[in-house]
């Protein structure tokens, strides 16, 4: 039987606390220099060094993953959502509880459906462990869409992550953000078409459990995470993190049933050697099930 795992802390003591509180809104889809090269990627090409990344994101399992805008659709990739299925008639959606400013800005943004029908929200759910520190809370940094209707051409319902074996695991993250390169960071020069996502591999390298009953001013845990690290520190070809843009966006690892969610995208960096810090599906299961009781987990 796996052993579970034990709160693990993202770093120790006071010293977490300072590093997830300097932490800001992830800052892009960031990939590795030589990948964004080989890819054809260069000086007067940025733009051009991400076709592996967008490939990976437009693999099947990934099309739940959806763009908001703010401008009615004139621009996408403000944040970034995910599908998970159509129940009573409409759909819900998964993504960061930080990227509603007030409770009433469900309606401020559109929601593209994976078959490109352009949707209105109804309803916003904020998880109650989410209190808008980062620090503090970003581990439930949840929110839940309802939309006016069902969104169609995203596949099969898909599969949210109830287990604990997360620590290792290989993940894909996607996200409709803001993009960059690994020395360089988050620049408008890297920026894709309008509209497109990009994913990129990692491996999770922290998790920290739910904390019992939650502190008020201390981490709550419930964090996964993230490092970029070059190719010559280990990393894998497509690796990268998740930015600006990008909240909300989801990571996904391969379970036994198939590809499920582990985690939503709250913050984190932008360089090598930077973090994304995921909200940790699995400690938030209850929740989501009292909310939308037809969801599907798998271990």
């Amino acid at each position: 039987m796996p052993m579970p795992l034990s709160r693990r802390r993202v770093l120790s003591g006071t010293l977490a606390a300072a590093s997830l509180a300097a932490s800001r809104p992830a800052q892009a889809v960031i990939i590795l220099d030589s990948t964004w090269r080989a890819e054809g990627g260069g000086p007067n090409r940025e733009s051009a060094g991400f076709r592996a990344h967008e490939a990976l994101a437009r693999q099947p399992q990934f099309a739940p993953v959806i763009p908001l805008s703010l401008d009615r659709g004139e621009t996408w990739g403000n944040s970034s959502a995910t599908w998970l299925g159509n129940f009573g008639g409409n759909a819900w959606l998964l993504c960061a509880s930080h990227t509603f400013v007030r409770q009433d800005s469900v309606f401020d943004y559109v929601y593209r459906a994976p078959d490109g029908r352009i949707c209105q929200g109804a309803q916003l759910v904020r998880n109650p462990n989410f209190n808008g520190v980062n620090h503090v809370s970003g581990g439930y940094d949840f929110a839940l869409v309802r939309i006016n209707g069902p969104m169609q051409g995203g596949g099969r319902q898909p599969l949210l992550y109830g287990g604990n074996q997360e620590l290792d695991a290989q993940a894909v993250m996607v996200g409709y953000g803001a993009r960059g390169i690994g020395s360089v960071g988050e620049d408008s020069k890297f920026d894709g078409a309008n509209g497109v996502k990009a994913a990129a591999t990692n491996v999770i390298d922290e998790v920290t459990d739910a904390a019992q009953p939650p502190p008020r001013d201390e981490d709550r845990g419930n964090w996964l995470s993230v490092t970029l690290r070059r190719e010559s520190e280990g990393a894998g070809r497509l690796d990268g993190l998740l930015g600006s843009g990008d909240s909300g966006g989801s990571l996904w690892v391969q379970a036994a049933a198939g590809w499920a969610i582990a985690g939503v995208n709250a913050n984190g960096g932008d360089t090598y050697g930077d973090r994304s810090y995921f909200a940790r599906v699995s400690g938030v299961r209850s929740w989501l099930l009292s909310n939308v009781p037809g969801l599907q987990f798998t271990a």
